[in-house]
Formats: C-alpha cells, sequence, structure tokens
C-alpha cells in the first residue's frame, strides 16, 4: 500500500476516523467533524460516495483522506489505520459507524447474510477499535466513539441480524471501557444511542418485504445523530448518549415492560418497518451500491419531508453537566437565601 504524504493539521484541528463514511450518518458526521476545522479519513466500500463524501469534507472547511476499506477485513482494517496515522501523523478520534442489515424474518435470513452482517457491523467495530487502540494507547490518548442504536438494549422483528450485533457492540463497549478504566488509560470509549433515521440504508437494503424498507417513525435528520456523535468525541469521559425522544422511551419502556413491549411490537412491529411501492435492492449487502457501477446516495434518505432536523432531548443529553451545574447552583442559592431567612428571624 502506498504510504500518503503527510497531511498538516490546521490549528486546533484533529485527526479523525469514520467509517461507514460514504452516506447516511457516517457521511453527515464527517461533515460535522470537518466544519470544525479537523482532519477526516474517510473508510467505506463504496467509491462513488467516498468521492462525493471527500468533496464534501473540503468544501466544509475540512482536510480529507479516502481509504476504501471492508470492515469485516481485519487486516485491510489495520493497514487503514496505518495509513490513516502515516498521512496524519496520529488519530485523535476515531468513530465505528460501518454497518449492514437486512430486512426480513429470521427465518428467511441465510446464514451466510447473517454472517456478512454481524462481521461488518460488530466485527467491523471489534476491528475498528482494535486498530485505534494500537495507534491511541501508545501515546495514552484518543477518544472511540461507538455508534448505536435504541436497538442495541431493544431487538425489533425483522432486523434481528443488525439488533443483535448492536447488542454484542454494547456488551462489548462496557467491557472495554471497564478495561480502559482499570488501566487508569486516558484513552477513552463512549456510545452513542441512536434513534430511527434518515439515511439512504433503507433504499439499499437486502429486504425480503412486501413493499419498501423504511425506519419506525419518528425519524431524525442524519445531522441530529452527527451532532451528538461529535460533542461524543469531545466529551468522552462519558459512558453513553441518548439520542432522541423516542430512544428514552424505548430503552426506558423496555427496562420497566419489556414483556408488554414484546406484545407491542409483535402486533405493530411489521408494518411500521413497510413503506409502499417496490423495493429494489442493489445488493449492497456484499458489493456496495456506490461502488464503481453504483451512485452516490448522499446522506439523506427518502424521508426529508417527515424528519425531524433537531432534538430537544438530544440537546439536553450533551449538555447534561452544565444543566447539572446550573441546578447544583440554583440549589445551593436556595439553600443560602433560606439560611439567610432563618439568621435574620433569630436575630434579636
Amino acid at each position: 500500500m502506498r504510504t500518503p504524504s503527510r497531511i498538516p493539521l490546521s490549528k486546533g484541528g484533529r485527526a479523525v476516523v469514520v467509517t461507514g463514511a460514504s452516506g447516511g450518518v457516517g457521511r453527515a458526521t464527517a461533515l460535522a467533524f470537518a466544519a470544525r476545522g479537523d482532519r477526516v479519513a474517510l473508510l467505506a466500500r463504496g467509491r462513488e460516495g467516498l468521492a462525493a463524501a471527500a468533496d464534501e469534507v473540503q468544501r466544509a472547511g475540512g482536510q480529507a483522506l479516502v481509504v476504501p476499506v471492508d470492515m469485516a477485513d481485519p487486516k485491510a482494517v489495520e493497514d487503514a489505520a496505518q495509513q490513516v496515522a502515516d498521512a496524519f501523523g496520529r488519530i485523535d478520534v476515531w468513530v465505528n459507524n460501518a454497518f449492514a442489515g437486512v430486512f426480513a424474518p429470521f427465518t428467511e435470513i441465510t446464514a451466510d447474510e447473517f454472517r456478512r452482517v454481524t462481521e461488518v457491523t460488530y466485527l467491523g467495530c471489534v476491528f475498528g477499535t482494535r486498530a485505534a487502540l494500537r495507534h491511541m494507547l501508545p501515546r495514552n490518548r484518543g477518544t472511540i466513539v461507538q455508534v448505536g442504536s435504541a436497538l442495541a438494549y431493544r431487538g425489533i422483528p425483522l432486523q434481528s441480524a443488525y439488533c443483535g450485533a448492536k447488542h454484542a457492540i454494547q456488551g462489548f463497549n462496557e467491557s472495554l471501557r471497564c478495561e480502559l478504566l482499570h488501566e487508569r488509560s486516558r484513552v477513552r470509549t463512549t456510545m452513542v444511542q441512536l434513534p430511527a433515521v434518515n439515511t439512504p440504508q433503507f433504499d439499499w437494503v437486502l429486504s425480503r418485504m412486501p413493499g419498501r424498507a423504511r425506519p419506525v417513525p419518528p425519524v431524525y435528520q442524519p445531522e441530529v445523530a452527527a451532532r451528538a456523535i461529535v460533542h461524543a468525541a469531545g466529551h468522552g469521559r462519558r459512558r453513553e448518549y441518548w439520542v432522541g425522544g423516542s430512544t428514552v422511551a424505548t430503552l426506558v419502556a423496555n427496562a420497566v415492560a419489556p414483556g408488554l413491549l414484546d406484545r407491542y411490537l409483535a402486533r405493530n412491529g411489521f408494518e411500521a418497518q413497510r413503506d409502499e411501492g417496490e423495493h429494489r435492492d442493489p445488493g449492497n449487502l456484499w458489493t456496495p451500491a456506490d461502488g464503481p457501477h453504483g451512485r452516490d446516495f448522499g446522506a439523506h434518505g427518502r424521508f426529508d419531508a417527515e424528519s425531524h432536523g433537531d432534538s430537544p432531548q438530544e440537546w439536553l443529553s450533551t449538555q447534561r453537566g452544565r444543566i447539572g451545574t446550573a441546578l447544583t447552583a440554583g440549589a445551593g442559592i436556595l439553600a443560602a437565601r433560606r439560611l439567610a431567612r432563618l439568621v435574620a428571624v433569630r436575630r434579636p
């Protein structure tokens, strides 16, 4: 592999890696980092999407490095990380976002398809994390952001392979976090749990459902997810972030009444993921839909009209520290005033 020339770091910028950067949440996240003046390494399979993403990163004010890679290949991931380190000089942030999925009942998913989803979504995260740690641990500095989902806690019908992979990432990340804390490492790992997002995956995913695949409402724009991921990269001490009111509602309901939620999803979960029209699968599971003979899909899917561009819950989640400080300060002021009144009453 040819070693790229060193790309200088702009003042205050970071060296960032985003996997799955050719479309959807990864694409929006790469642009969000670029807007901060960061250097962004774009890792994905689809060359058309990567080329377009690199152009957008440059126009957004960042510096782009395109690294085509299949995250299911551990040697290729290690080589990609080394290429980034050679070009950027270091790796400050690594975002594990790449995934694959199949929309179908479990009994209609082949063993090879299930394995492929697991290798890309779960093992791709493991391989990416391992590659990032090789460069972060010697410096004792860096942040790894695992892009999760409400489905990391709550499985839903028709997405058993994806849900299983996200559950696995959750457990893996918790174990790794404990080990880093035990070692008193300054390398951080955190996880961002996302709601349903308006991405192109619903048009390129392998589906055996009648009609077209769609996210379960409410749906959020990928920029909402990107803002949370960028914030998490700068505040890696936090264990995880929940984005979207639907994520909070789902996780709380699953903790309180999982059996009831099972029955609700059994009745409503199938139709909630089906849309009118004919699904045309471009084969993204095995070959990228935005490969040499494909097209660039961008960050957004076809659900712009119904998608939310902001999330009050996201703001509350990312501002929790400031809110807690303000509440504490407010409580202190009230307590001081109450004490002053008591002293005034008792004064002779």
